[in-house]
């Protein structure tokens, strides 16, 4: 029988989360604040944010056991495969120690073309990680990014303090479901998430599937959070959702960097534009799934023609995105352009296809994650110092 030690779960044991929500059961991290979710009626955001892509559990233990108790919500789209089990990454000083998935949990089944949801309610579960190394060890567990996690109660073996400050920078980024994630194979191997991990930061992810719109909250919400660091990835859900044309998407930009300025008005600033995407690069959306067989595509279905007309493509948006860093950084030095095409592109494309159209796959993500590390911070985020 292990002599369990019962540790309350509160914002000084999670990095990444924005805000931390009180539970009925424990809490519940988001990557929004609670004022901002109060300015969106769209509970697909709301889902979104509340998955916890590149949060995690921080402390400092010499424990060899652990476990945690959850409750996970598992989304499920109608009429697609079901996804498998979000896994939980153990860190030990820096290190990939293990990987577990939590029992029970509700389901969530949206409906791709109206984003309606049912949820069907389940009972917690427990995640385990045991032979962990004896002796004091900065331990991190990583939660998954897609499955919503309410945090219950963490046991261990031995006590529990909230980890050192190590003085790493903290990097924030903000971009689509590339960004939240999507078909990495565990939270660690999402590509901020690898990057940060190769590079030595600490990741605040502000990457929501669907949702990197320019939306103001998003850009306040960035202005109020400490960073030494900030990326915003822009330009695929523009696309794929129709949302404006090319006269409202420069002051659209403008407008979402100046509020971000405000609150960070040196600190290196870099705009990553749209990853090589086929569908989207020359036609504009909005885009709509397919399903084949159990398969999921998706397809742009705007008219080429329509550019004409001030119709967004990942083209128009290159440019424009190019033009706009160009002209300001003239003033503002720390305002730096990557083409996310230097990320994945077309050689890339030939090697690693996108399975529905959109996303990369697992090895994708490794890659594009690589390729960030290698020339964001081996470039524009090259010697910025911590706070």
């Amino acid at each position: 029988m292990t002599d369990w030690i019962t540790t309350a779960i509160d914002s000084r044991l999670l990095r990444g989360a924005i805000d931390v929500e009180p539970t009925a059961r424990g809490v519940l991290p988001h990557r929004l604040p609670a004022w901002a979710r109060k300015q969106f009626p769209d509970e697909y955001l709301g889902m979104m944010e509340s998955q916890p892509s590149g949060v995690r559990l921080a402390f400092r233990t010499s424990a060899t056991a652990i476990e945690l108790d959850v409750l996970r919500t598992k989304t499920v789209y109608q009429g697609a495969p079901t996804p498998p089990d979000g896994a939980y990454d153990l860190l030990v000083d820096g290190r990939r120690a293990g990987r577990a998935a939590a029992t029970g949990g509700n389901v969530r089944t949206v409906d791709m073309i109206t984003r309606c949801a049912v949820t069907r309610p389940g009972p917690p579960g427990t995640v385990r990680f045991a032979d962990l190394p004896p002796g004091g060890k900065d331990v991190e567990i990583w939660l998954p990014y897609a499955e919503i996690t309410e945090l219950i109660a963490l046991r261990t073996d031995a006590p529990v303090e909230a980890a050192p400050d190590h003085g790493r920078r903290v990097w924030l980024h903000h971009g689509s479901s590339i960004s939240h994630g999507s078909r990495a194979d565990s939270p660690t191997g999402t590509w901020p998430a690898l990057a940060a991990v190769r590079s030595g930061v600490e990741l605040i992810n502000l990457g929501f599937g669907g949702n990197a719109l320019l939306d103001p909250f998003v850009a306040r919400t960035m202005r109020d959070t400490p960073a030494d660091l900030i990326s915003v990835k822009i330009g695929i859900n523009l696309v794929g959702s129709d949302l404006m044309r090319l006269r409202a998407f420069g002051p659209a930009v403008h407008g979402f960097l100046d509020t971000v300025r405000d609150g960070h008005p040196t600190t290196p600033l870099l705009v990553v534009s749209p990853v090589l995407c086929p569908i989207f690069e020359d036609t504009p959306g909005p885009g709509a799934p397919d399903l084949d067989g159990g398969r999921v595509r998706f397809r742009a279905t705007g008219d080429p023609a329509e550019r004409s007309s001030g119709k967004l493509t990942l083209t128009a948006i290159r440019e424009e995105l190019s033009r706009i860093v160009e002209q300001r950084a003239v003033d503002d030095p720390d305002l730096h352009y990557l083409d996310g095409r230097s990320l994945y592109g077309e050689s890339d494309f030939a090697e690693l296809p996108l399975p529905d159209g959109i996303h990369p796959d697992a090895v994708g993500q490794c890659r594009i994650g690589e390729r960030f590390a290698q020339l964001a911070f081996g470039g524009a985020f090259a010697g910025a110092s911590s706070r």
